[in-house]
């Protein structure tokens, strides 16, 4: 896997050239300044420093549009824009434009500008697949369908189009048929880093690991710095216990974007993790203690009262005991003194005791799904939280289903699933803000 900065290129040359930057040498310039930190600030500097020395760069309208173009390879939109008001006016200005605003989630300019580019004799398929784009991101699914289908005719032999067909077929909840297209893009066109990328995150989200390994591998060897790539692939190794790769893949993030609060965070996640021995001994007692949880209530004799109120309140288990307390067990219509006597005995001859697995910092099981108050967000599939990879595979790990099942648990719990660290647990907890949720609070 080819990690490799790419050397950058020397602005000066650029702005005492004639014309402005082809589409060849933007790329270039974009994949150099965002490969590293040390790019990036030659780049600036480099720009900077010609920019005061020469006055007469706001006058020139090539050199403006130049100027554009480096500090879009910057990712710096804001002065971008401002150079490109300098810069003249014609295709290549409003495509730019264009792109600037569409990073700025500024759709409906991000489509005038578009439109505008085209009238300006850019090239029609690539309007189209930009306009896509935008439409898709804007969340216009059918608008983007409708403009995409506008082109099939001519689209049926381009990499593009069939990219922008599976983003659509993944937006419309059609998996199988979106990796099909990506296929057929990756087929067309080998160094399709976009169409690789989505590919590789379906087959990761199916399980298909190894193939996601590859595809994620060649998005990294395209370039440019792909930071969800290379935290996927990170997230991959570092699952198989190989974590020098792992860190390596963290290393080139932070290398581009020193200031990257997930992926410093990933890397402590990977150190503890790497440094971890395992005790056999101690995963056998484990091993014995979850066997004792997964004994079924109906092992044990109990009133029919008490094994008809457990059974309403889904606890099936005596590992689901220990993640109830008394009030709630109580708090239960028809639960009462009696009930709690007899399960309380049943749980001391085994050394038990309710609420145990509540008090336990490294316990990894999730709660009982017991209601105690009613919310339609918690029947509501974890699928549907805007999660990384790493994110979704802990929880699928903890069986987790709905939201109603993760707000059951607490920090702590979460904590203590392998390889589940302050990364992941800082999106999830975003997560469910945002939709006015939290974690169980261990005082709750």
């Amino acid at each position: 896997m080819n990690m490799e900065t790419i050397e950058v290129i020397e602005v000066s040359q650029l702005l005492s050239q004639a014309g402005s930057l082809s589409v060849e040498q933007l790329d270039t310039l974009v994949k150099s300044a965002r490969s590293s930190v040390i790019n990036r600030e030659k780049v600036r500097d480099d720009l900077n420093n010609l920019i005061a020395q020469d006055g007469s760069i706001g006058s020139d309208t090539n050199k403006s549009l130049i100027a554009a173009q480096c500090f879009y390879a910057l990712c710096d939109y804001n002065s971008c824009l401002e150079w490109l008001n300098s810069a003249g006016s014609g295709a290549e200005q409003s495509l730019l434009k264009s792109k600037c605003l569409h990073s700025q989630k500024d759709y409906e300019g991000a489509l005038a500008n578009l439109d505008q580019a085209g009238q300006q004799g850019h090239d029609s398929f690539e309007v189209a697949m930009a306009s896509v784009d935008i439409l898709r991101d804007s969340g216009d699914i059918e608008k983007a369908t409708e403009k995409l289908n506008s082109v099939a005719s001519v689209g049926e032999i381009r990499a593009e189009f069939h990219y922008q067909l599976g983003r659509l077929n993944n937006a419309n909840g059609l998996y199988e048929e979106a990796m099909n297209e990506y296929e057929k893009a990756i087929e067309l066109d080998a160094n399709h880093v976009n169409a690789l990328f989505h590919m590789a995150y379906c087959c990761d989200l199916y399980g298909d690991e190894n193939e996601a390994i590859e595809f994620y591998k060649q998005c990294v060897d395209s370039g440019v710095v792909h930071v969800n790539a290379l935290l996927n692939l990170a997230v991959l190794f570092e699952e198989a216990g190989q974590y020098d790769r792992a860190k390596k893949c963290i290393r080139r993030v932070i290398s581009a974007y020193p200031n990257h609060q997930r992926a410093r965070l990933f890397m402590k996640d990977i150190e503890s993790s790497s440094t971890m021995l395992y005790d056999e001994e101690q995963e056998k007692r484990i091993d014995r203690h979850n066997q004792v949880l997964e004994i079924p209530i109906s092992d044990f004799e109990l009133s029919v009262r008490s094994r008809n109120c457990l059974k309403k309140m889904n606890i099936r288990t005596l590992g689901d005991l220990l993640r109830v307390t008394e009030s709630e067990l109580l708090a239960y219509k028809n639960f009462g003194e009696t009930s709690l006597q007899e399960i309380k005995v049943i749980l001391t001859q085994k050394g038990l005791r309710l609420g145990q697995m509540l008090e336990d910092p490294n316990s990894s099981v999730r709660r009982a799904t017991v209601q105690v108050e009613s919310n339609e967000e918690y029947n509501t599939p974890i699928s549907e939280l805007d999660l990384t990879i790493r994110a979704r595979k802990a929880l699928q790990r903890l069986n987790m289903q709905t939201i109603g099942d993760l707000v059951k648990c607490t920090e702590a719990e979460l904590l203590g699933c392998k390889n589940f660290g302050m990364m992941s647990l800082d999106e999830i907890k975003k997560s469910l803000n945002e939709r006015g949720l939290s974690l169980r609070r261990i005082e709750d």
